[in-house]
């Protein structure tokens, strides 16, 4: 693909992610092209793309619009990547270099750090790079490359649940123990806290949903 393609593609799906382009939002290509600087063949193939990610929904003769997900669907998704996760540390637990372990434990002081800063997009980027770790230690591939999928549909929330008072503290505490689960190399304990950790995630959005659409 070319560089056009690539910066359209990255522009949209970052807006989408970020809550920039609101789910049901109609997605205008011709202004799209304006603002992004690229042809509105570069916009078709981009949403083209982002369609197959389930992200954008395009209709005949209505053009595209932010994919809305129902509370069923996130419920839906969240249970599968509960299950992935489980699947991905139980591998990762046993593999996990000793450098990976000083990894973990450095983006959790970092989430820390931004936590007491209440730098909640920080932090969330910290939250994404210490999952990261943990399956970079996995060799059960094909379960990380779904979860990293589920992970990027369900962004646009998960992202919103540390904007709760009582959700950022939780989710620190959450990865500290799992953190310690995977220095004992408990893998059974570090399995029961990442499905505690993604029901806990689930519970939240669905408590809070109508405050995330």
């Amino acid at each position: 693909m070319s560089r056009a393609f690539d910066t359209a593609y990255e522009f949209i799906k970052s807006n989408i992610l970020t809550g920039t382009y609101l789910p049901s939002q109609k997605l205008i290509e011709s202004e799209l092209s304006d603002v992004i600087h690229v042809s509105r063949n570069t916009i078709k193939k981009a949403l083209l793309k982002l369609e197959q990610e389930n992200l954008v929904l395009l209709e005949n003769n209505k053009g595209a619009v932010v994919k809305a997900l129902t509370l069923e669907e996130v419920i839906n998704y969240l249970e599968i990547r509960e299950a992935l996760e489980g699947i991905i540390t139980k591998t990762a637990v046993v593999n996990i270099t000793d450098e990976q372990l000083l990894q973990l434990e450095d983006t959790l002081d970092q989430m820390k750090k931004h936590l007491d800063a209440k730098e909640f997009v920080q932090y969330s980027a910290c939250n994404k790079s210490f999952h990261n770790i943990i399956y970079e230690a996995s060799t059960n591939a094909p379960a990380v490359q779904m979860a990293q999928v589920i992970k990027v549909q369900l962004q646009r929330l998960s992202s919103k649940t540390l904007a709760l008072p009582e959700r950022p503290h939780s989710s620190f505490q959450e990865h500290s123990d799992i953190f310690q689960a995977f220095k004992d190399k408990d893998s059974e304990k570090a399995q029961q806290l990442i499905h505690q950790h993604v029901s806990n995630v689930k519970e939240t959005i669905i408590q809070h949903y109508a405050l995330f659409t």
